[in-house]
């Protein structure tokens, strides 16, 4: 399990999160990339506990997310199955464990004040974080031909990953007015949603 999270992981949080792991009893597995999430975390019909994350993400990513669920583990295991899934329970719980890791030895300098920041009230995924998904984003291997909803300029289309088009908008509060081409109906973006823009 040693190497297997070197690949994943910054490196001076491997032994950390080995530990986490071990306490816990979760089975980790590391999965192909799903779109919808970048990790999950169930109770098995047998009663062990399972927690997937995507191979894909970046070692700084993974770490967010590992904790992330395993904060869901701890949290339920402590506070009983009653609790919602991102409640105050989950965000206390999400918050002591991270703690550890939000340091220079493990995150990139730039990435700490966006980080504590975040974890003054984590949300139920840190992509809904505009400001750090994106300067999260910047250390993915993989530079994708996508942008973000914010980039684009008012009413251009724009393609999401199951080929539905959208029409951008004008800016709510935080996120994007965007009407659905085929049915006319609106929805709300947010700015950091990455989408494939459409040249007509």
């Amino acid at each position: 399990m040693d190497d297997i999270l070197k690949k994943y992981l910054p490196e001076r949080s491997v032994q950390s999160c080995l530990a986490l792991v071990q306490r816990t009893g979760v089975h980790l597995k590391i999965v192909n990339e799903r779109v919808t999430r970048h990790g999950d975390y169930r109770r098995l019909p047998d009663g062990r506990h399972q927690i997937t994350v995507n191979a894909t993400l970046n070692k700084y990513r993974f770490l967010i997310t590992l904790v992330h669920e395993i904060a869901h583990l701890v949290a339920f295991e402590k506070y009983g199955k009653r609790i919602k899934p991102h409640g105050s329970e989950w965000k206390h719980t999400f918050q002591d464990l991270m703690l550890p890791f939000i340091r220079p030895e493990i995150f990139p300098g730039r990435l700490l004040p966006l980080l504590a920041r975040h974890f003054k009230n984590p949300k139920a995924s840190s992509s809904t974080d505009a400001q750090l998904s994106i300067a999260l984003k910047e250390y993915d291997e993989r530079h994708s031909d996508k942008s973000y909803v914010f980039e684009l300029p008012l009413g251009s289309v724009f393609r999401l990953y199951n080929g539905k088009l959208y029409k951008k908008g004008n800016k709510r509060v935080k996120r994007y007015e965007c009407i659905e081409m085929k049915t006319g109906r609106m929805f709300l973006f947010q700015p950091n949603a990455e989408v494939e823009p459409v040249t007509e």
